[in-house]
């Protein structure tokens, strides 16, 4: 016998609900059988391997297999050092790519799959699980580096974090058929040239941070059997060309499994025609769609379909037909999600009318999320809840109470975020579910009564659960904690963050939650010290106590040697307390550790590189607002690379730190009011490329900033006020959103022939620019702030500063500015706040201020030359609340109507006037 194939019934059964992806996986067997088993699998929803079929067949018919298990060809050169540089590009802290090594065989290496026969890399699966941070790859990739490998079909980079880069084009791979680039944190819009990737089978793009029109050319992947294009900010139509592909099983376009995208904008037509897409068994769509009754025809022609979503639809409750179809299908599906679509109770009693009993309906997930549903549509469910798994019912209506107790035999997760339980029965006395998982309740407005244990409270009641958000709720005594550990001991994750919590934990809960993985109680008003209870947890991976008022020097459980969470604990979060005392050295201990905050407390003492020599995992450290001093030798290379850096207010010494040239993958950055009085060196601006913040404001920096050619793909905000800057404003700088630049010593300032589309604000007040205003607003038409004030600028206000049509405050006080306002000033009608004050500005005072700028709070003219009588039309200024004209040469009465100012008349807001301007 040369071969014999076999597989199971669950396996066919099951295969209806996994990616449309088949992959075939071979194993030798030894011993007397020289043969190979093969094994297909594929991918269920949940991203967990599925076996589908089986064969064992002689080693020579099988074409596809790993190297590393034969002596068949190897790894081709080019190809191998084309991987080894896209690992460069990459931060590795988990070592998913370890056996990736010089002078080895590239077919041997982890999840990498070659052609035994030809060597040549067929399959690279790089996917990483960062939603629970586990492990994942890091990084500005390099996919050019990967055009070497011509013959790959199949990639795979999702649940990666690669900092908010473009999606890359994969121009070159002509024979891809399996793409999955979810959840990797990329930004901006689909590259038109995927569509040039005519061998695609699956193309999943979900999860990002997508935005513009989908581009038409995805209509040209004719053998596309899974499209997923996500959602949050796309816009415009759907293209026709997606209709075409017939052979699609799987479409998504718009959805994020549930997640409302408020910011996606898709409209118009759904352009798909009866007859096509009939293969269908998954359809999400989300967006405000024009949607008509052959829609709804077109919706009913779709006979394999198991799983519907449609999102933010908000005119589906007014069309009859679609609520007839849905209806009429709702016994085929398995998943039924209509989130944000302005459905009311009666609509949910329209779409189950004709069902007469649970059998009929096979529903395991069911989302109505963000309606206008009450609890008369959670007693309907009641009735159809037999099968329901999980149940999503956040931002409605919904109130529970005695005579509405719901009992959903089957139900794992219920979310009922974002209603009002407040006067709901007692969640002790509730028995939703006795295989309930997970129990979303945030922002529910829960008390303290809806927790009570009473004497019919069932101990472990609720003793499945493993997940529960109480999260922004009205709590606030320590009852919460011991309902908590009535109901259950097996909780993994617990949410209590944004309440009222005051006293301690008490010691019985501590006792009870072994189980605990991750505790979530920031913003409360907990006191005492940090609980000793917590060395107890041999599970604890997450804590997060911030924005208490907790106590005490650093927790000792952590200075634990014999501490059984220590090789395991991620994520501590204790900032914005009253802890005291140094940070112990014991805390390399915490040989995981990726988040350490701990800023905002009263920490003193020094931090050197033993501390930190043991964190290969770090990528936040917070230590802001403390009383440290950073003491690190010169040729220290930290073995983390951190994406969040912020030392604050911390000593970091008089010279640039210098360990800062190591981290490649800084987002974020603050290292204000550290001390620093040198020289900042140029490779250090080159980091500007990968951040979103960088503030080194109120230190002693001194010299110029270079003009080098450089791109900041992240328009970050930039904060180098109240440092010794001179010389020229460079003009890469301008590319920011954000720039501050006030309290330095620039004395030149220029902006001709730069583009700077994202700026909208500029601040360089307090400077020692000379000469004229320059006449370049026109490039600069996004500000909203610009302060040049305390300056030395001569000459007129240009006349292209009336471009600046979004204004929302312009500050030109204290400077040597001469000649009349210009008339173009006069578009500038968003203006808050006009500060023209201490200048030599002459003439009448135009106007138009008052009847084109009629959203001024504040407006400063004093100390100049204005003449003439104040214009009646300052009257138009209703909200004006600082209004100075003093010293200057008006003549004249004031006008009488200026007594009707009632905002001057009343108490003047300074924080939300300031708030407003700034």
């Amino acid at each position: 016998m040369e071969r014999c194939f076999w597989t199971f019934g669950p396996c066919i059964e099951g295969f209806k609900y996994c990616k449309p992806v088949v992959q075939v996986d071979g194993t030798f067997l030894t011993g007397r059988y020289h043969a190979t088993l093969l094994t297909a699998i594929a991918q269920d929803g949940n991203r967990n391997i599925f076996p589908l079929a089986f064969a064992i067949v002689e080693g020579s018919t099988v074409t596809l297999k790993n190297s590393s298990e034969s002596g068949e060809a190897k790894c081709i050169e080019r190809e191998s050092q084309a991987l080894l540089s896209f690992k460069d590009s990459l931060i590795d802290v988990y070592g998913m790519l370890s056996t990736w090594t010089n002078n080895t065989d590239c077919c041997k290496w982890k999840r990498i799959l070659c052609n035994h026969q030809t060597g040549h890399v067929q399959l690279l699966d790089l996917h990483g699980d960062i939603d629970y941070n586990i492990q994942y790859l890091r990084g500005a990739i390099n996919v050019t580096s990967l055009i070497h490998l011509q013959y790959i079909q199949h990639l795979d980079l999702s649940h990666n974090d690669f900092e908010w880069i473009h999606i890359p084009d994969f121009m070159g791979f002509t024979n891809l058929r399996y793409l999955s680039l979810s959840n990797c944190f990329f930004a901006g819009r689909i590259p038109s040239e995927l569509g040039d990737l005519s061998q695609l089978r699956y193309l999943n793009l979900r999860d990002n941070y997508l935005w513009g029109e989908i581009p038409v050319q995805i209509g040209n992947l004719k053998l596309l059997q899974y499209l997923d294009l996500g959602g949050y900010y796309l816009s415009g139509k759907i293209p026709s060309q997606i209709g075409n592909l017939k052979k699609l099983q799987y479409l998504s376009i718009g959805c994020n499994y549930g997640e409302i995208t408020s910011s996606n904008s898709l409209s118009g037509a759904i352009p798909f025609q009866v007859g096509n897409l009939s293969l269908l068994h998954t359809l999400r769509l989300g967006g405000n769609f024009d949607i008509k009754a052959k829609d709804a025809q077109w919706l009913s022609s779709l006979h394999s379909l198991t799983v519907l979503e449609l999102t933010s639809l908000h005119n589906l409750g007014s069309s009859r037909q679609w609520l007839q179809t849905i209806s009429k299908i709702i016994p085929n599906l398995t998943e039924l999600r209509l989130a944000e679509c302005n459905l009311l109770d009666v609509h949910i009693q329209s779409l189950f009318h004709s069902r007469s009993s649970n059998n009929s309906i096979s529903l395991t997930i069911l989302d109505l999320s963000s309606n206008m549903l009450t609890s008369s549509t959670l007693q309907l469910l009641f009735n159809f809840g037999l099968h329901l798994q999980e149940l999503y019912l956040p931002h409605n209506s919904i109130s529970l109470s005695p005579s509405l107790c719901p009992n959903f035999p089957s139900l794992k997760i219920l979310d009922l975020s974002y209603s009002n339980l407040a006067s709901s029965m007692s969640l002790g006395n509730s028995n939703i579910s006795s295989k309930l998982q997970e129990l979303h309740l945030r922002s529910s407005s829960l008390i303290d009564r809806n927790f009570l244990i009473s004497s019919t409270s069932t101990t472990n009641s609720l003793s499945s659960l493993l997940h529960i958000d109480l999260s922004n709720n009205l709590l606030r005594l320590y009852s919460i904690f011991l309902w908590l550990s009535n109901v259950t001991t097996n909780l993994r994750t617990l949410h209590l963050d944004y309440n009222f919590l005051e006293g301690s934990i008490p010691d019985e809960f501590g006792k009870s939650m072994n189980s605990l993985e991750y505790l979530y109680i920031s913003n409360n008003k907990l006191q005492g010290k940090v609980p000793s209870f917590f060395g107890s947890m041999c599970r604890l991976q997450g804590l997060n106590l911030s924005n208490n008022k907790l106590n005490g020097e650093f927790p000792s459980f952590i200075q634990n040697s014999s501490w059984c969470s220590r090789h395991i604990f991620r994520e501590l979060d204790l900032s914005y307390n009253q802890l005291t005392g140094k940070i112990p050295e014991s805390i390399k201990l915490l040989s995981g550790l990726e988040v350490l905050s701990l800023e905002g407390n009263s920490l003193e003492g020094d931090v050197t590189e033993s501390h930190l020599s043991n964190f290969s995992k770090l990528y936040v450290l917070s230590l802001s607002y403390n009383s440290l001093s950073l003491k690190f030798v010169s040729t220290w290379i930290p073995p983390f690379q951190l994406t969040y850096l912020a030392l604050a207010s911390c000593k970091l010494g008089k010279t640039f730190p210098s360990w800062l040239q190591t981290q490649n993958s800084l987002m974020v950055l603050d290292i204000s009011d550290s001390s620093i009085s040198e020289y900042v060196p140029e490779w250090f601006w080159n980091k500007l490329q990968t951040m979103y913040v960088l503030n080194m404001a109120q230190n002693n920096l001194i010299g110029s900033i270079p003009n080098i050619q450089l791109k900041l793909p992240f328009r970050p905000s930039i904060i180098l006020n109240s440092n010794k800057f001179e010389g020229k404003v460079p003009l890469f700088l301008l590319q920011a959103s954000e720039l501050l630049l006030s309290q330095n010593k620039f004395s030149d300032f220029l902006c001709e022939n730069v583009t700077a589309a994202n700026l909208a604000t500029l601040d360089l007040s307090y400077n020692q620019i000379k000469g004229q205003l320059p006449d370049c607003w026109k490039s600069v038409d996004q500000l909203l702030f610009l302060d040049l004030s305390s300056n030395e600028l001569t000459g007129n206000i240009p006349i292209s500063m009336g471009t600046l049509v979004k204004l929302e405050s312009l500050v030109l006080r204290n400077n040597c500015l001469m000649g009349e306002l210009p008339s173009s000033l006069k578009n500038c009608n968003n203006l808050i706040m006009l500060d023209v004050s201490e200048n030599m500005l002459s003439g009448p005072i135009p106007s138009w201020v008052g009847e084109s700028m009629q959203q001024l709070i504040i407006l400063i003219m004093r100390g100049n030359h204005f003449s003439g009588n104040p214009p009646r039309s300052l009257c138009y200024l209703k909200r004006i609340q600082l209004f100075d004209l003093s010293r200057n040469n008006l003549s004249g009465g004031i006008p009488t109507c200026l007594n009707n100012f009632t905002a001057l008349s009343g108490n003047i807001n300074k924080t939300e006037t300031e708030n407003r301007v700034h």
